[in-house]
């Protein structure tokens, strides 16, 4: 990474004095003024709701919404300072429709809300705030799936990986986001991520809790 340019900093994100130790050496690094953050870090518990601890739902929102929140606000002041700072949450089609797994997706849901609420406060600041919602990409985040109690093993990705991208394709929109005058709020990249939000805007919901169940009955 050094040799192309970049600067890693070691962070867990189950740790919140490393979130706030990462933090320090970024605005260390950037004298303060911070013009893009880029939310993109995670990890998946799969199971149905029943099979899930407490404990299990916790780590899941430890990680991948409390430490987005605590990592944001820490970061706020140099990203103020830069002035038309961009922030970028990576969500999922699974906040904008939530069939199995429920854990994840109550964690999306709640990433889509916060960053809608973030938006609409920091934009008098001038501070640009945008999701991501890339449907499957091919990378590793099913390696790090924290399986369920008593459930089925993640083996089969259904229809979804017949419309799957390299990560790559979520690069246009990262870029847009970062350097466009005017930023969306969301950009869907897969296929599967613009049908679903089309989906949940349009067909009753009755109708669309049937094909997701269809849909989830085939992949067991």
């Amino acid at each position: 990474m050094e040799q192309l340019g970049y600067c890693g900093i070691l962070l867990d994100l189950d740790d919140e004095e490393s979130v706030s130790n990462a933090a320090r050496e970024v605005i260390r690094l950037c004298n303060g003024r911070l013009h893009g953050l880029f939310n993109n870090a995670g990890f998946g518990v799969y199971g149905a709701l029943p099979a899930l601890s407490r404990q299990q739902m916790e780590k899941q929102f430890s990680a991948n919404f409390f430490a987005v929140h605590q990592l944001t606000m820490l970061l706020l002041p140099a990203l103020r300072a830069a002035g038309n700072a961009r922030i970028i949450n990576t969500s999922s089609v699974m906040g904008l429709i939530s069939p199995r797994p429920g854990c994840l997706c109550r964690q999306q849901i709640c990433l889509e809300a916060w960053s809608d609420a973030l938006r609409m406060e920091l934009k008098p600041e001038g501070i640009q705030v945008s999701l991501i919602e890339p449907g499957p990409i091919s990378t590793g985040f099913s390696d790090n799936v924290v399986q369920g109690v008593a459930d089925k093993p993640v083996t089969n990705p259904g229809i979804a990986a017949r419309f799957t991208l390299p990560p790559e394709a979520v690069l246009p929109k990262l870029r847009h986001a970062l350097e466009s005058r005017f930023p969306k709020q969301r950009y869907p990249v897969t296929v599967v991520a613009h049908v679903m939000s089309v989906a949940r805007r349009l067909l009753p919901g009755v109708l669309l809790d049937r094909i997701l169940s269809n849909h989830s009955a085939r992949k067991k």
